[in-house]
């Protein structure tokens, strides 16, 4: 079996850019953005497995009580950039980084100042995913996958491809960011492409 039958999946997230990659990563299942009027979900771990977790496992017991339709379960991720020269930051903090500042080009020409002269520009993309059926739709307690990408930080914001850091991110074996790979090239190599197909795996394997 190579392939899944349709699902239809909450994704525990507003980022639009994360729908679209989540769409073109996984296209046999048919997502659910999490409502705006839903409450916002908690990521408080020190790891990203604990946020992806706190999210699906908090989004699918809000839907059990509010959901407007049936679905299979939640997928929920955490995911981010560690840089080796700020000691793994921002790390889980990725989202919330210099969340004062108002764009992403704003955000990232921040963090590559924070880089003191000469330092080492080693990074790398980490995924975590967590999937947490719904009762009676999917058997199978909640579990995560994860998926990582080594590169290292370029000089400058280049190219609108993408998300977030996309545009400051050269994957190792590539002379150009992820704001600049066509997503193409990007969906063969990224954090999030290796966890997607991590994914896949258990849940094609949960349903042998």
């Amino acid at each position: 079996m190579t392939s899944l039958s349709p699902l239809k999946v909450v994704l525990a997230s507003r980022n639009a850019g994360k729908l679209r990659e989540f769409s073109e990563l996984l296209p046999e299942m048919h997502f659910v953005l999490w409502p705006p009027h839903a409450p916002d979900l908690p990521e408080t771990g020190a790891f990203f497995q604990d946020n992806a977790l706190q999210k699906a496992e908090g989004a699918r017991a809000w839907w059990l009580d509010h959901g407007g339709s049936l679905v299979d379960g939640v997928l929920a991720d955490d995911s981010g950039l560690c840089v080796d020269a700020l000691w793994g930051g921002p790390g889980v903090l990725s989202a919330r980084f210099a969340a004062d500042l108002p764009t992403y080009r704003d955000r990232n020409h921040h963090l590559l100042a924070m880089l003191p002269e000469g330092a080492d520009r080693a990074a790398r993309f980490v995924c975590v995913l967590a999937f947490a059926p719904m009762p009676g739709r999917w058997q199978g307690e909640p579990f995560i996958v994860s998926g990582a990408v080594e590169g290292s930080l370029a000089f400058d914001h280049r190219g609108e491809h993408g998300f977030g850091y996309d545009p400051i991110f050269i994957p190792d074996g590539y002379d150009q960011t992820f704001g600049e790979l066509p997503s193409d090239i990007k969906h063969t190599l990224s954090h999030r492409a290796r966890a997607c197909a991590a994914l896949r795996i258990r849940l094609l394997a949960g349903r042998d």
